[in-house]
């Protein structure tokens, strides 16, 4: 009896399945400081790594979520300052909505200072533009895992190549409707999926028909609701390495998000200086006043203080889960197609 007890407690606990562990974080490495008696030269070594990523250049893809209408394309180009967008490039204005969701990726090469960067803008026509959006984040999901499944299928072939193309989604902006009320099923459903396989920000886009007043309170409503259903966003809690990163990531989270946002690449005269904006008729909204939007703030956010973190934390926690979950699916090795197969011989 005593036998067939620990059997069906076995093949229960069998049953059970594991809690998800979060990965882990790798810490800051400290050691004891040693004085040196003379200059060595040690400090060039960010100059070198300065000189070897400047030839190389940057990888950066973001994508764009959200109904047609609330400016995404729009924002974009605001946020690079050029024409980036899907329907910048040679989009066809007749086109209508699509009946499913589209995945349309458009690669731009576009240098500042000197650094290079390869941009791809990821737009996602056709998402919540239909009656019924069952399921309409799927097709996204399924395009965002198979990047990753390319990346690691370069990654696990005998001859590598030095520098693998890097096509993962680094950025996720997610825009919401300024109803000024509360989120919809639909932004839930799609944060609640899409947040374990990729970075999100959230996003409420047209700010300025909102009221002061309304704007505040809706951006403490999307916070609410978010922290109620669970729905972790970047900057995640988690992933903070240290004390300073906490405290700045925090003021982030409590404060800013979701940013408020106003898109234009349009410039008006004003006080004497061009500035972008939109023209209304009781005066002109400015994109990078942040007494009238957070575009500013979103921008900074994105590009100048935290963009190597939004790739660091796509290849360290979101690429590593998906990688760690197909190997042990798969024994170790993806599956070997007859392409695999091909390149396996031809390398050998």
């Amino acid at each position: 009896a005593g036998s067939v007890e620990s059997k069906t407690e076995a093949a229960m606990s069998e049953l059970v399945p594991e809690p998800r562990q979060k990965p882990v974080v790798p810490m800051k490495p400290t050691g004891i400081n040693a004085s040196l008696l003379g200059y060595i030269g040690i400090d060039t070594i960010i100059e070198q790594m300065r000189k070897k990523t400047m030839k190389t250049g940057f990888d950066f893809n973001i994508m764009v979520v959200g109904q047609s209408g609330l400016g995404k394309s729009t924002l974009v180009n605001t946020l690079f300052k050029s024409q980036v967008s899907r329907k910048s490039s040679g989009w066809n204005r007749e086109e209508k909505i699509p009946k499913t969701v589209e995945i349309k990726a458009i690669g731009h090469v576009i240098e500042e200072g000197g650094v290079k960067m390869k941009l791809t803008v990821i737009d996602t026509p056709g998402f919540g533009d239909q009656i019924n959006n069952e399921n309409c984040w799927e097709p996204i999901e399924k395009y965002i895992n198979e990047q990753y499944e390319k990346f690691l299928k370069e990654e696990v072939n005998i001859a590598r190549k030095k520098r693998i193309p890097d096509t993962r989604v680094h950025c996720c902006l997610y825009f919401i409707s300024p109803t000024g009320h509360s989120l919809r099923p639909l932004d839930l459903e799609f944060m609640k999926h899409l947040s374990k396989v990729v970075n999100i920000i959230p996003v409420i886009a047209k700010a300025d028909t909102m009221t002061l007043e309304e704007k505040i309170e809706f951006k403490q409503r999307v916070r609410k609701e978010l922290e109620v259903n669970g729905i972790e966003f970047y900057p995640q809690k988690e992933f903070d390495e240290d004390l300073e990163d906490k405290t700045e990531n925090d003021k982030i989270r409590q404060e800013s998000m979701p940013f408020a946002v106003v898109g234009s690449d349009k410039e008006y005269q004003v006080n004497g200086k061009r500035v972008l904006g939109r023209k209304t008729p009781w005066g002109i909204i400015e994109v990078e006043n942040l007494t009238h939007c957070e575009f500013a703030l979103l921008r900074d956010f994105v590009i100048r203080t935290h963009l190597q973190d939004l790739k660091e934390v796509t290849h360290n926690i979101h690429y590593e889960t998906y990688r760690a979950k197909r190997l042990n699916d798969n024994g170790g090795l993806p599956p070997m197609t007859v392409e695999t197969e091909e390149n396996h011989e031809s390398n050998l």
